[in-house]
């Protein structure tokens, strides 16, 4: 990214700051049934703005799979989403998802940049999810600007999508990135559908990560989904791990929590993950009812909260 663009989006962000709390009106909710459901994008879908995702079954019985699953539809859960970098999760969310596929949006990612890696990966993805399409493929964790020229490159993992698309075994193309780099490359460089990407209070605030991007996505009425809303900080060299599930210290306080939830869902943005701790999950869905924009004040106290935290990520970044 050149000084000028820089300059340009930084701005662009900042006026987007000072905006907070956002305006929720470009988004359809509905808040009838329970579990709220917001618009995602131009696709015509309404996802529940806490989506399951797929580390929750990892590791866990056939039985215990079954029971989460059909507890989050119970409760209101449309969108999971699942990788083939989660462990085990595609065999054991597969079968237990399997009664409730016709109901639900399911998205799957994958980290492959090649159109031989990502075709093949995809192939493997349907079988072990046992369905026939995904209503959203998605680029996993692109990071680095050289990624995202081979993707969008010949022979990159973009004409996968394109030929899936095509064939009907996706209905929607996204991406999620961990750098902003990454993610204003990739909307610079193709019409995607939805953007995954971490939208976090210290991230925000402390980071400078995610205004530009959030900014850019809404100008591409792209759906907007959410990482990262209940991280709090990055676990500490020495640092026993609380939730194994989790590489980043998780807001597991409710009210820690629900203020982080808060934060996220009061931008204009379609669906939060959770972390993949199955009770970090089950709490999210419990304060996902409480859900209301922040306020000004309350805007501005976690604001202060965050520039005394540190983020789990950083922009400009230099893994870029």
């Amino acid at each position: 990214m050149n000084r000028r663009d820089f300059l340009r989006d930084a701005t662009a962000g900042a006026a987007l700051l000072k905006c907070f709390p956002a305006d929720l009106s470009a988004l359809q909710r509905d808040t009838s049934g329970k579990l709220e459901r917001r618009s995602l994008g131009k696709t015509g879908e309404k996802l529940s703005i806490i989506g399951f995702g797929g580390i929750v079954v990892k590791d866990a019985t056939t039985d215990q799979a079954s029971q989460r699953v059909a507890e989050a539809v119970e409760r209101g859960v449309n969108y999971f989403d699942v990788a083939p970098s989660y462990g085990n999760a595609e065999d054991m969310l597969g079968p237990a998802l399997k009664p409730y596929r016709k109901n639900v949006f399911l998205a799957c990612k994958t980290q492959e940049r090649s159109h031989e890696g990502a075709a093949r990966e995809l192939e493997s993805s349907l079988r072990k999810m046992q369905t026939d399409h995904f209503d959203l493929y998605q680029l996993h964790a692109v990071t680095k600007l050289s990624d995202v020229k081979q993707i969008l490159g010949p022979g990159g993992a973009l004409e996968t999508f394109l030929a899936a698309k095509k064939a009907g075994k996706i209905r929607f193309i996204g991406f999620s990135a961990h750098s902003v780099e990454a993610a204003l490359a990739l909307i610079d460089g193709f019409g995607f559908d939805t953007i995954l990407f971490p939208i976090n209070f210290a991230t925000w605030h402390a980071g400078n990560f995610g205004p530009e991007v959030l900014q850019k996505a809404q100008s591409k009425k792209m759906g907007i989904l959410a990482l990262k809303a209940m991280a709090k900080t990055r676990i500490q060299r020495g640092q026993k791990k609380t939730y194994e599930k989790c590489w980043y210290e998780p807001l597991a306080d409710r009210e820690e929590a629900l203020a982080g939830l808060r934060f996220t869902l009061s931008h204009p943005i379609t669906a939060a993950i959770p972390p993949g701790d199955e009770n970090l999950f089950r709490l999210a869905l419990d304060l996902a009812k409480q859900f209301t924009p922040l306020k000004s004040e309350e805007a501005e106290a976690i604001k202060q909260r965050a520039l005394k935290t540190e983020p789990l990520f950083k922009y400009p970044s230099a893994e870029a």
